[in-house]
C-alpha cells in the first residue's frame, strides 16, 4: 500500500471516528480529541489543493477554503441534494470528503493496463452526504486513481447485489480493497452458452393435467437471459394474447435494428447488456460482434425463448426434419429479453446487470442457459449465484443450465442450492441416417443433411487418421488421399459440422463421425453441409475394424428422415450433460433434474445459418440443436406453468414440485440410461430424474426454503460475515449454528459424505409441507437403502390435519466404511401421491477441499 492511500484511509476511519464524537459534544468538537485524531486536526488547518502536473511528474500545492473544497465535492458527487441531520454529522461528513478530494490526486503511477472488475459493497457504509450510492461509487474511484488512470463505472447494482463493475488497474482494484464498505473485488468473468415433439413427450395436452389447469403459463413473465431474440419468428406471434400484465415496470431498447414494434404482448421487453463485453474488446468492436441491441445475431437466445414460452405456430420444422405444429412450454407466459451474451461470450458485469433489472422489472421466472468454465467458482466468487440469490429473495426462481463438460465427475456448474440446475436428456425422436458398408452389414446413425443424397452407390472408406488428422480440422487432410471419400472423423476438438465441412474441402464426398469411448452412444444430429452421420462408440469401432481387415472398404450412407418412437428407450441421460458430485458442497445433489435438451427444434436467427458457419447461406425459422442450455428452458416454460397453478409458492416449492415427481424410469420401464456409460444412470448424473409435468402439478407434498435458509447454508459451509457479506445487506451472525450441517438444508434430496476408512453417522432433518387435496392426509415412508448403508426415517408416518400442515422428520445414515458410491431413496406415500427423494452416498479419502 502507498503511503498517500494510507494517508487517505487513516484519514477516512479518523472522521468516521470524529462523526461520533462530535455527535457526542457537537459544541466542543477540538477538545480533547484522542491521539489518533491528532492528525485530522492539523490537515485541518492546512486546507491545500495538490495537483499532479502530467509533464514534470512534480507536485503542485495550491491553498483553497474549506469552503471551495466543500463546494466542489458537492457539484460533483453529491449535488448539493442531500442533507444531513445534525450540524455534527454535516460537519464531520464535509470534512471527510474534503481530506478524500484533497489526496485523490496524489498516487504513484503505474501501468494503465487495465480489466474489468465487479466491486461488491456494503450498503450500510455509505455515508449520507451522498445521495445514492452510485454517486459514493463514483467518489470512491476517484480517490484510487491517479492523473494517468480513466475509470468508469459500466454498471451500478442495487437489487441482485450492491456494488458497482468498473474497469480499472491492478492497482487501482487493490486498493479498493482497503477501504470500509468495500467487501470484494473480483475480476469479471467471461461465461459460454451452454419443440415440435418435446411438449407430446412430456404429457403434456390441452384436455388435462398442467397446461389447462395453468392456463399455459397466462401472464407469468419469463425472463430469459441469452444472446437476445428475432422478434419476428412467428413464435412469438402475440396473437390471442391480452394486454401486457399491469405489473410489468419493464420497456424495450429500441433501435434502427430493433424497432418498437419488435415488442408485443408477448415480447414485452427487451434490453442489451454490453458494457462488460465492449470492456473486454478494448475498443475492437466491429459489426461482426453482433448488433449493440437486443437482437439476436447467434441464434441461441432465440431457440432458449420459444422453447420457454414461444406461441404455437403451426407447420413448423427444420427442412423436411420434425414437421409438425411446434409449441414452447408456457404458450401464454410473456417473454423478457436480456441479450447479455456475444461471439466472444457472456460477462459476469452484463450478467449481474440483467438479473438487477430483470427483478427491477418483475419477472417471475429467469431462465439462463450459460455458465462457468471448467470447475464451479466458489458461490461467494460466482456471480450467476449472487445475482440468483438476490432474485431468489425477491420471489423469482433461477432456472440454469449445468453445463455440457460431461461425463467426468464434479462439471456440474450453477450448483448454489438456490438455483435450479438442469442436466439434459434425450427424446423418444430421432434422425436416422444408417451407414451401410461394403458387406452389406448396417450400423444406425443420425443426420439433419438435407441435400441430395449418395443413393445406394458404394464409395470407397477411409479413416481421417491416416489422411492427416483424425479430428478432421479444416486444411489438415490430404486432397490426394480424400478426394472421391467417405471419410471417417474422430469426434473431440472442433465443432461437428467444420469436420464435414473439411471434408468436403478436401473433395470427400460423405462422413461417418464417429464417438469415443468418453462420449459412449450420444447421438447428436447436426445440419452437414456434405453427405454425413453420427455414429455411436461402439458402432463406430465396428465400422473402423471393418476398414482395417477389408483391403478395399467401402460405404454409403442411407438418410431417412424424422422417425418417432424409436428404440433404445427415451429418456437417456446425454453425454455431455454435466454431472455431480457438487465441487462445492458435496451434500448437495446436483443436477437437481434433467429435461429435453437433445435435437431439439425452436426458432432461430435470420442472422446466421444453421450451421454458423459462414460458407453457409442458409437461413431457417426453426433450428435443432442440442445442449443443456435447450434443458434449461423447457424446465423454466415448466416452472413458469407451476407459479401459474399455484401463485404462492415459494421458488423452492415449485422446484421440489418437478423435483419429488420426476421419474427415475424410462419409457419402456427401466431404469434410465446414461449414454456415456451405457449402463444404469445414477442420482450424480440425472439428479431427483426426469421432469415429470402434469405429476408435479399436484405434488402431495413439498420442501420449502427461503432467504433464512440459504444464509444458515452459507454459515454452515464456513462462510464468515465478510463472505456471506456479498450476498446479504445486514450484518449475520453464524454463532447459532441454525443447520448442524450443510446437509440439513431443507433439499428435496440427499447427498451424503462418509470417511471412507471409518464410515460414520450422519444425520439430516427436513420439514414437508402438506400441499394436497387432503387436509388430514397420512403419509407413510419407504425406504431404498444404498448398499452397505442403513438408512433410518423417523418418524415412520406423518399425519396432516388442517391445523398441522407441515411436519418434521430426522433421516439417520449409517456405513461402517470402505465404499465408493451407492445410490437409494426414500419416498412419502398417502396412496394417491408419491413424493420420492433421491439418496447419493460418496466415501471419501479425505476432508472436502472447498477452497479451490
Amino acid at each position: 500500500m502507498d503511503g498517500v492511500l494510507a494517508i487517505r484511509i487513516y484519514i477516512f476511519l479518523s472522521f468516521q471516528l470524529l462523526s461520533v464524537k462530535m455527535a457526542d459534544a457537537p459544541f466542543k468538537m477540538w477538545g480533547n480529541l484522542p491521539p489518533v485524531l491528532t492528525m485530522g486536526q492539523n490537515l485541518l488547518s492546512m486546507l491545500f489543493h495538490v495537483v499532479h502536473d502530467k509533464q514534470s511528474g512534480s507536485i503542485m500545492v495550491e491553498k483553497f477554503s474549506t469552503f471551495q473544497l466543500c463546494i466542489l465535492i458537492d457539484k460533483n458527487y453529491t449535488k448539493g441534494c442531500c442533507t444531513p441531520p445534525t450540524m455534527a454529522t454535516s460537519l464531520s461528513s464535509s470534512l471527510l470528503l474534503c481530506f478524500l478530494f484533497i489526496f485523490s490526486f496524489v498516487s504513484v503511477t503505474q501501468s494503465i493496463h487495465t480489466k474489468t472488475y465487479i466491486i461488491h459493497a456494503s450498503k450500510s457504509v455509505k455515508p449520507n452526504t451522498f445521495c445514492t450510492h452510485h454517486s459514493w461509487y463514483l467518489f470512491l474511484l476517484q480517490l484510487v486513481s491517479s492523473s494517468n488512470e480513466q475509470s468508469e463505472i459500466l454498471y451500478t447494482y442495487e437489487r441482485s447485489v450492491n456494488g458497482f463493475s468498473a474497469r480499472l488497474t491492478r492497482r487501482q482494484a487493490s486498493q479498493l480493497r482497503l477501504f470500509p464498505g468495500i467487501i470484494s473485488v473480483i475480476p469479471d468473468r467471461r461465461r459460454t452458452l451452454h419443440t415440435t415433439h418435446t411438449p407430446n413427450f412430456l404429457g403434456l395436452a390441452d384436455s388435462y393435467g398442467l397446461w389447462p389447469n395453468a392456463e399455459y403459463g397466462d401472464d407469468v413473465i419469463v425472463g430469459v437471459l441469452d444472446t437476445g431474440i428475432w422478434p419476428e419468428r412467428p413464435s412469438f406471434s402475440d396473437e390471442g394474447l391480452p394486454p401486457v400484465p399491469s405489473s410489468w415496470k419493464g420497456s424495450c431498447d429500441v433501435s434502427s435494428d430493433f424497432p418498437a414494434t419488435a415488442c408485443n404482448r408477448k415480447i414485452i421487453g427487451a434490453k442489451a447488456y454490453y458494457r462488460g463485453y465492449v470492456s473486454s474488446l478494448e475498443g475492437r468492436l466491429n459489426e461482426t460482434d453482433g448488433w449493440l441491441s437486443p437482437r439476436d445475431t447467434e441464434g441461441h437466445g432465440t431457440h432458449t425463448a420459444s422453447t420457454a414460452a414461444g406461441s404455437v405456430v403451426k407447420d413448423a420444422g427444420f427442412f423436411d426434419f420434425a414437421t409438425g405444429e411446434a409449441r414452447g412450454m408456457a404458450i401464454k407466459a410473456r417473454i423478457a429479453v436480456y441479450k447479455i451474451c456475444w461471439s466472444a461470450g457472456c460477462y459476469d458485469s452484463d450478467i449481474l446487470a440483467a438479473m438487477d433489472q430483470a427483478i427491477d422489472d418483475g419477472v417471475h421466472i429467469i431462465s439462463l442457459s450459460v455458465g462457468s468454465s471448467g470447475y464451479a467458482p466458489q458461490y461467494y466468487r460466482d456471480s450467476i449465484a449472487i445475482g440468483a440469490f438476490g432474485a431468489m429473495q425477491h420471489g423469482i426462481l433461477v432456472s440454469c443450465s449445468a453445463g455440457n463438460s460431461g461425463p467426468g465427475d464434479y462439471t456440474a456448474v450453477n450448483i448454489a442450492p438456490w438455483i435450479f440446475t438442469i442436466g439434459a436428456s434425450t427424446i423418444d425422436r430421432e434422425f436416422p441416417a444408417d451407414v451401410v458398408l461394403g458387406d452389406g452389414r448396417v450400423y444406425g446413425g443420425v443426420s439433419l443433411y438435407s441435400g441430395d443424397g449418395l443413393g445406394e452407390v458404394q464409395y470407397p472408406l477411409v479413416y481421417a487418421g491416416d489422411c492427416g488428422d483424425r479430428y478432421c480440422y479444416s486444411g489438415k487432410l490430404n486432397a490426394t488421399l480424400v478426394a472421391g471419400k467417405i471419410v471417417i472423423c474422430d469426434r473431440g476438438g472442433n465443432a461437428r459440422v467444420e469436420k464435414g465441412l473439411a471434408v468436403k474441402e478436401a473433395g470427400g464426398v460423405g462422413m461417418i463421425h464417429t464417438n469415443l469411448d468418453e462420449n459412449g452412444e450420444e447421438l447428436l444430429a447436426d445440419a452437414h453441409l456434405i453427405p454425413a452421420t453420427m455414429l455411436g462408440a461402439i458402432n463406430g469401432d465396428k465400422v473402423k475394424e471393418y476398414l482395417k481387415s477389408n483391403p478395399s472398404p467401402t460405404a454409403s450412407i442411407v438418410f431417412r428422415g424424422t422417425v418417432i418412437g424409436t428404440s433404445p428407450s427415451a429418456p437417456r441421460v446425454a453425454s455431455f450433460s454435466s454431472r455431480g458430485p457438487n465441487y462445492r458442497t458435496p451434500e448437495i445433489l446436483k443436477p437437481d433434474v434433467i429435461a429435453p435438451g437433445v435435437n431439439i427444434l425452436a426458432g432461430w436467427t435470420g442472422h446466421t445459418s444453421p450451421t454458423d458457419l459462414d460458407v453457409d447461406s442458409r437461413r431457417v425459422e426453426f433450428n435443432i440443436i442440442s445442449g443443456t442450455s435447450m434443458s434449461c428452458p423447457h424446465v423454466s416454460g415448466l416452472s413458469a406453468l407451476l407459479r401459474k397453478a399455484h401463485p404462492t409458492w415459494s421458488p423452492a416449492e415449485i422446484k421440489s414440485a418437478l423435483m419429488t415427481t420426476a421419474k427415475y424410469i424410462d419409457d419402456i420401464g427401466a431404469n434410465i440410461t446414461d449414454l456415456a456409460t451405457g449402463v444404469q444412470s445414477t442420482p450424480f448424473v440425472h439428479g431427483s430424474g426426469h421432469v415429470d409435468p402434469n405429476r408435479a402439478l399436484n405434488p402431495g407434498l413439498v420442501y420449502d426454503a427461503g432467504f433464512d435458509d440459504y444464509v444458515a447454508f452459507l454459515c454452515a459451509i464456513g462462510y464468515d460475515s465478510s463472505k456471506i457479506a456479498v450476498f446479504v445487506k445486514d450484518p449475520v451472525d453464524c454463532s447459532a449454528g441454525k443447520l448442524n450441517s450443510p446437509g440439513d438444508l431443507n433439499y428435496p434430496s440427499f447427498s451424503v459424505v462418509f470417511d471412507s476408512q471409518k464410515g460414520g453417522v450422519v444425520k439430516y432433518k427436513r420439514v414437508v409441507k402438506n400441499v394436497g387435496s387432503e387436509a388430514d392426509a397420512v403419509y407413510e415412508v419407504s425406504v431404498s437403502s444404498p448398499p452397505g448403508v442403513e438408512v433410518v426415517v423417523s418418524p415412520e408416518k406423518i399425519v396432516f390435519s388442517e391445523e398441522k400442515k407441515e411436519a418434521e422428520y430426522e433421516i439417520t445414515f449409517k456405513s461402517s466404511g470402505g465404499g465408493t458410491r451407492a445410490f437409494g431413496a426414500i419416498e412419502w406415500s398417502d396412496k394417491v401421491h408419491s413424493v420420492r427423494s433421491p439418496i447419493a452416498v460418496v466415501w471419501s479419502s479425505s476432508t472436502w477441499d472447498m477452497s479451490m
